[in-house]
């Protein structure tokens, strides 16, 4: 960057730092590992056996749980097509969202993608327990929900949920979305155009805007979705 500066200076009408795309993955912690399927299923749940079916029935209620909600607010909610870029495809969305001035989930995409999950085996040789089975993790495909979500703080944000068990969650944002809420909360114009700030009226107010973005905020906002 600096050599750039050196080299291009007199051409820059102002110069800022801030976090560009974030990618956070989300974890159930008390469901992360093998022996906590095992204590979740039969402690809490009071199943005698896990067996795939167990994990299967979890993976069917989340998944009417995504359909009843998709079909509950009106969202959108289609297959990923090959080939279709995903932020492309949902624009229309995103902009008659901005244009109502509202907040909250404006699209859903399913996708197969290969992801984490558990396998449940009957062990070789019989053990003490009857009940017992061999809990492990496995990578395998299934379907993935894409939540396309206006946020009031950080802008547009993308919230991946796995449907099978652990649902481990996959959040994307972008820093200079924050910016823009922040400038537009304040008053301050300003020029966008996709990743970059071409203008503005504050340039000290855009670099404070940035810096203002942090772990509290982000994690407080995802938390809520």
């Amino acid at each position: 960057m600096e050599l750039f500066t050196r080299l291009f200076g007199h051409l820059l009408a102002f110069v800022y730092h801030c976090f560009d795309r974030i990618v956070i993955h989300g974890y159930l912690t008390g469901l992360s590992r093998p022996e906590h399927v095992v204590y979740f299923f039969r402690e809490v749940t009071g199943a005698p056996v896990i067996t795939k079916e167990i994990l299967s029935e979890r993976t069917s209620q989340y998944q009417n749980w995504v359909e009843a909600f998709a079909r509950n607010h009106r969202i959108p909610f289609e297959w990923a097509e090959k080939g279709v870029r995903k932020e492309d495809f949902v624009r229309r969305w995103q902009r008659r969202i901005v244009r109502n001035n509202a907040y909250g989930v404006y699209f859903i995409f399913k996708s197969l993608e290969v992801g984490p999950t558990f396998r449940i085996a009957v062990p070789k040789y019989p053990s003490k327990d009857p009940n017992y089975r061999i809990v492990a993790h496995q990578r395998s495909r299934f379907t993935h929900y894409y939540f396309y979500i206006r946020d009031e703080v950080l802008g547009p944000i993308v919230m991946c949920v796995g449907s099978f068990f652990p649902f481990k969650t996959t959040y994307y944002l972008n820093g200079h979305s924050f910016i823009e809420q922040q400038l537009n909360r304040a008053g301050i114009t300003f020029r966008k155009d996709d990743n970059a700030f071409l203008a503005v009226a504050d340039v000290a107010a855009l670099q404070a805007a940035a810096d203002k973005l942090s772990p509290k905020i982000i994690r407080k906002q995802l938390d809520y979705w």
